[in-house]
């Protein structure tokens, strides 16, 4: 997976969680927009940009719901009606953010609750190509991000990074309490430049 200056990154996977127009466009008056998610775009793309540089396995994780909403969590069915709902299956709200885009070397996975892990083959995907580390950017911090880490702590990654500033919640206070947290679980949590930095 790349050439010999990228060895290091070799047993590393990139997860951009969630990076949807549903929730990082404002174009799109959905009420799952989080303005947070359009602020980080530009390290989002920084951060994938950087990850194809090093040969990381970079994993795209969205949300792709039926639209009745059978697949959603119970809380939110109630969006679901009449065909609309967030994030349905071949809309433009499912589609990655202007600017974003699955390569044929990348891998993409839909999940239908907040963590990647959950009822996906994710882990199976991960540790068959010989993932051992994991960096972790998207949105939102709280729900998807934060459950996803905790998922990768509890399968015994070796090492669990967050982007913090390629990552976000619906405020700062939010989004820094939840990156407190990881980071008391031994996630690491450096900030983009910081992570470009690490050779």
């Amino acid at each position: 997976m790349g050439s010999s200056k990228d060895n290091k990154w070799s047993d590393t996977a990139m997860l951009v969680i969630d990076m949807q127009k549903e929730f990082v466009d404002p174009a799109m008056n959905s009420l799952t927009f989080l303005a947070g998610g359009e602020v980080i775009l530009p390290a989002v793309t920084q951060a994938v940009k950087l990850a194809r540089e090093r040969g990381i396995f970079v994993v795209w994780v969205v949300r792709e719901h039926d639209p009745a909403g059978r697949d959603v969590e119970l809380f939110r069915r109630r969006f679901y009606s009449g065909g609309k709902g967030p994030a349905m299956k071949g809309c433009k709200g499912a589609e990655l953010a202007d600017g974003l885009a699955i390569k044929e070397e990348d891998y993409k996975l839909v999940k239908t609750r907040f963590s990647s892990f959950f009822a996906t083959n994710l882990d199976y995907v991960l540790k068959t190509s010989g993932i051992k580390n994991l960096v972790v950017v998207g949105v939102q911090t709280p729900n998807c991000v934060r459950q996803t880490v905790f998922d990768a702590v509890a399968l015994d990654y070796e090492k669990v990074t967050v982007i913090v500033d390629a990552t976000a919640a619906a405020n700062p206070e939010i989004h820094l309490a939840n990156i407190r947290d990881m980071k008391n679980i031994g996630v690491e949590t450096p900030t983009l430049e910081g992570w470009s930095g690490s050779v």
